[in-house]
């Protein structure tokens, strides 16, 4: 009886220490998820007003110009690792403008 609870207690403070670390951590998205993930983001503003033509044409250029960069480091044999580096920068420049242009409260008149 003493083993369990000393097990469970184990289980529970080892739980207890990888949580913080799990939740912390962003699940890594392959480009697709993330070229995918922000086209709805941008769609998404749209629809419900967060962001108004101005912007949201300006970020839809902004990926478009982001697609073609990394249409062009994949015809140059794929991806090395600095080019993907460089490409997953960028996505979270996109996505912290995109974030900053949805509560700018400009909205679509």
């Amino acid at each position: 009886m003493a083993s369990t609870k000393t097990l469970i207690a184990a289980l529970i403070a080892t739980a207890t220490l990888a949580t913080p670390m799990a939740a912390s951590a962003a699940p890594w998205q392959s480009i697709n998820q993330r070229q995918a993930n922000l086209e709805r983001r941008i769609d998404q503003g749209v629809r419900n007003g967060a962001l108004n033509r101005n912007e949201a044409q300006r970020l839809r250029g902004q990926f478009r110009d982001l697609a073609r960069l990394e249409a062009d480091y994949r015809r140059s044999n794929g991806l090395s690792r600095r080019e993907r580096l460089d490409l997953d920068r960028r996505f979270d420049a996109l996505s912290s403008r995109i974030k900053i242009q949805k509560q700018d409260r400009q909205r679509r008149h």
